[in-house]
């Protein structure tokens, strides 16, 4: 059993929970128990959409400091693929993901974060990069991600001066879509990913898959892309269900299996 992550499901959103004293420290331990999370997440047909949550008060506030100060280089060569793929099987999960942001989001927690489909964040909430005040750079997708986010002079801002943002600025610029009182934060992405406990599963699968691996390649190859997956879902019985009952009721009023 994890000893500082776990999933919680319910009504078929499951939360990938952070709880490591004080401050959800990532470690590597806790990489790995992300990992599974998002594994677990990925596999069960109970979960149609995914809240990454930290807790009331912080949802990272980085990686572990004193456990990298101790690592070689050699070290980080082996341990650095973990981390990146760790966290990209956040990303991964084929399905909604919103990260309910609470107080800090640094470095590693802000490159989780990025991860989701979407951010919402309380309104004291702060985000940021601040490993350049470290001697390194973000190594958990924060240059990537972070760049394909609020576009790439904003990235080079946040991540060259190490600075935080707050809740605000946050929302101005795209790093997070919603911002609410702290005591919201979870109820309202949980609210957010109920919505799709009775959706269509593989037509939300195709559309997120088509859109974040679309975003990698050229527009004539994204385009191939999104054909293909449109095509495939003749092959579903949800896409039959729910043309059938636009025909028959009006749009809105199918009923999913997720087949």
């Amino acid at each position: 059993m994890a000893e500082f992550v776990r999933l919680e499901v319910a009504d078929g959103v499951g939360t990938i929970r952070l709880d490591r004293p004080k401050m959800n420290a990532l470690d590597a331990q806790m990489q790995e128990e992300i990992r599974a999370a998002a594994a677990e997440a990925t596999d069960r047909d109970d979960i149609k959409a995914v809240v990454v949550y930290g807790g009331e008060r912080v949802f990272a506030a980085g990686a572990d400091v004193k456990e990298m100060a101790a690592m070689s280089h050699t070290d980080m060569v082996k341990r650095s693929y973990g981390l990146t793929s760790a966290f990209t099987a956040v990303a991964r999960i084929p399905k909604p993901v919103v990260a309910a942001v609470t107080g800090y989001a640094l470095g590693g927690g802000c490159e989780l974060a990025l991860c989701a489909d979407i951010r919402i964040a309380a309104d004291n909430a702060t985000l940021g990069q601040p490993e350049i005040l470290l001697g390194i750079i973000p190594g958990a997708g924060g240059t990537q991600r972070l760049s394909r986010l609020v576009g790439p002079s904003r990235a080079k801002d946040i991540i060259f001066t190490g600075r935080f943002v707050k809740a605000d600025e946050a929302l101005h610029i795209g790093l997070v879509d919603k911002v609410v009182p702290a005591e919201r934060v979870y109820q309202e992405a949980v609210a957010w990913a109920g919505q799709f406990a009775a959706a269509a599963t593989y037509a939300l699968r195709a559309a997120k898959e088509s859109i974040d691996r679309g975003l990698e390649v050229d527009l004539d190859t994204g385009l191939e892309m999104e054909r293909q997956q449109f095509a495939a879902l003749f092959a579903t019985q949800d896409r039959s269900a729910g043309m059938d009952s636009f025909v028959q009721n009006g749009p809105g009023k199918a009923r999913f299996e997720g087949r």
